[in-house]
């Protein structure tokens, strides 16, 4: 997929860049794989925002994404890559020979008319599913369990891929697209190939508007309010943060504050993200 740039006939269109969607071979989903998206507002149950800067945004539908892949040693036709307002990835479609359709996140070359298959007997080919114990080392994958059974959680959005690193009694070193290096146990199930949409760190929105249509609202910088509404407020002109350190409207720590506090699968980190990655 390529990057178009538009033919700059407004002051928002000058920097503005969009999608070529070349790949994409069908332009209306499947209406049985499709579910009405309800929207919140970044709001909980009692109305209030928990959220911020949710909201608005073109109405969408969810297309219900086989992460699981549980269909084991029944193998499906790729009928079309299609586009998913919800996700960066495209999505391929598949028809199983036993006339169930699904779809999966479109890996890099995968094309209509491609079969792919799960299971343990799988071949080591593009849009695969197998446990992580059956790949070769070396082997770049995505859509990678963390529980087995549970469905691919990692490694989901455009271009990314990690690398079977090494195996050693029950579980596998697998390395993230941060850098993060991670014990993951064999018997999870992984797809074969890199995330396709590979240019989508490349498009530039260019305006305001475009940022709007995808349901963000407008963020406020800090310093630009008055200090009974921000930490980072006031000052006559332009002022530094100041104080120990940034932070959130609500005088908490936060830019660089770790806020991890799951200790429990530390023992599954052997090498943290390096600080260039994150």
């Amino acid at each position: 997929m390529a990057v178009k740039k538009y033919k700059p006939i407004t002051p928002g269109m000058r920097d503005m860049t969009g999608y070529t969607f070349e790949e994409i071979t069908k332009s209306t989903p499947e209406r049985s794989l499709l579910v009405i998206k309800k929207r919140s507002g970044g709001r909980n149950s009692y109305g209030r925002v928990t959220v911020r800067h949710r909201g608005g945004g073109a109405r969408r539908f969810i297309r219900l994404v086989d992460f699981k892949r549980e269909k084991l040693g029944i193998p499906a036709k790729v009928a079309a890559i299609e586009y998913d307002p919800n996700r960066t990835a495209r999505l391929a479609l598949l028809n199983y020979v036993d006339g169930e359709k699904r779809y999966i996140i479109a890996p890099v070359d995968l094309k209509v008319g491609d079969t792919v298959m799960s299971g343990p007997t799988a071949e080591i080919r593009i849009g695969n599913s197998l446990p992580i114990s059956n790949i070769p080392v070396g082997t770049l994958i995505h859509n990678i369990e963390m529980k087995p059974g549970k469905g691919g959680q990692m490694v989901r959005s455009a271009g990314g891929a990690a690398q079977l690193l090494a195996k050693e009694g029950d579980f596998a070193q697998i390395r993230m697209p941060s850098g993060e290096v991670r014990l993951i146990h064999q018997v999870c199930y992984a797809t074969i190939g890199q995330v396709g949409n590979l240019d989508h760190g490349n498009v530039k929105l260019g305006k305001a508007g475009r940022k709007r249509h995808l349901g963000i609202r407008p963020t406020v910088r800090g310093t630009a309010m008055s200090p009974r509404d921000h930490p980072h407020g006031g000052g006559e002109g332009r002022q530094p943060i100041g104080l120990p350190g940034p932070k959130s409207p609500w005088g908490k720590p936060t830019l660089g504050k770790k806020t991890r506090l799951n200790k429990k699968t530390d023992q599954y980190i052997v090498r943290r993200r390096s600080k260039t990655n994150r």
